[in-house]
């Protein structure tokens, strides 16, 4: 396991993460995704601490707050230390009837932070993130009550999930110029057969060092070696069939995942996780699982490497499909030389 800064801050997080939407689901959509209950969910904290995970994802709308009981009580039945976990959850989704119920405003935000950390068992929130775009709030508003967060001691860190580009880089440029805790990450589906953040995003949080964490990194159990274009296999998909994704694009890619894999001795999985982890944007990819043996297989992947030439090849069965003003950019750039590496005194 190797573990990298998230973003440009100085918290280290290991290189894979797990995530816990699968603890807890009891109702018709949740259950869907995950029904772990105390002792398995135990057995996957477990298994992730000794495979060298330190960071562990989830949110408080997940299974309507029991993921982060269950998470919480993990790390104080196997006797964790509170100062060796990095812990990340989320807010915006509903959580109460009513307008104030759901969102990323002051109050929302306020509330939510104090029922998470009372179900996590913790003082403070490593990683607090707002879990997807909110129109109907000014992102100052947000942005101020995060900052209050820090400034508090209940959050340490703060990220973003699921925003578009051009309000990531407004927040990212508003926290700046006001003093305010900056934006040390975005949480984005991103996978080898879906690439779309590539276009706006990564570019934008290169430069902005922000650091990003990928959910879903199979496609939803898509690159999870079970579908093919001949069969659809039994898993997630056949039911809760997100998110979505070109699936004739998508097989193309599986055929040559599958023919690595065979190669190589390790899994289509383990092939698909590797590819996000050789991406230079990424700083922890979020694995999920409901089983140990799945869990075991995903963190397999650390240690899968590729050539040149497979990467190479990989790259080019998925690479994104040109688009304005992308293709006027690449012809313009064309003929311009390289710039050198910058070279520092020291």
């Amino acid at each position: 396991m190797r573990y990298n800064n998230l973003g440009k801050s100085g918290l280290i997080v290991s290189e894979l993460c797990l995530g816990t939407m699968t603890f807890g689901g009891e109702d018709a959509m949740w259950s869907q995704i995950g029904q772990l209950q105390q002792s398995d969910a135990d057995t996957l904290v477990k298994t992730a601490i000794d495979g060298g995970i330190n960071f562990f994802d989830t949110a408080n709308i997940y299974a309507e707050g029991r993921s982060e009981q269950i998470l919480g009580q993990s790390i104080r039945n196997l006797g964790i230390r509170r100062e060796e976990v990095v812990i990340a959850t989320k807010v915006v989704g509903r959580m109460q009837p009513g307008p104030n119920g759901v969102g990323a405003s002051r109050g929302h935000i306020l509330d939510q932070v104090k029922a998470s950390l009372d179900r996590l068992q913790t003082d403070h929130i490593d990683l607090y993130q707002i879990h997807g775009w909110d129109p109907t709030t000014p992102i100052e508003e947000t942005l101020a009550a995060l900052d209050i967060l820090v400034r508090q001691g209940m959050v340490r860190y703060i990220g973003l999930s699921n925003w578009p580009a051009w309000a990531i880089a407004k927040a990212s440029t508003h926290n700046a110029d006001h003093g305010l805790a900056p934006i040390t990450s975005l949480q984005a589906y991103y996978t080898i057969a879906s690439r779309d953040i590539e276009r706006e995003i990564a570019p934008l949080l290169h430069h902005d060092g922000i650091g990003m964490m990928v959910w879903s990194p199979l496609a939803g159990g898509f690159l999870s070696g079970k579908y093919t274009r001949q069969s659809e296999g039994e898993g997630r998909r056949t039911t809760f069939d997100f998110p979505p994704i070109d699936k004739e694009r998508g097989y193309d890619i599986i055929e040559i995942l599958h023919e690595l894999a065979a190669a190589k001795g390790r899994s289509v999985a383990q092939l698909a996780l590797s590819w996000l982890l050789h991406r230079p944007v990424v700083s922890s990819v979020i694995i999920g699982a409901k089983r140990k043996e799945q869990l075991d297989d995903n963190l397999g992947a650390v240690d899968v490497e590729f050539t040149a030439d497979e990467l190479a090849r990989l790259d080019e069965a998925s690479k994104l499909t040109p688009e304005y003003p992308g293709w006027m950019l690449e012809r313009q750039n064309a003929r311009r030389d390289a710039p050198s590496p910058r070279r520092v005194a020291v």
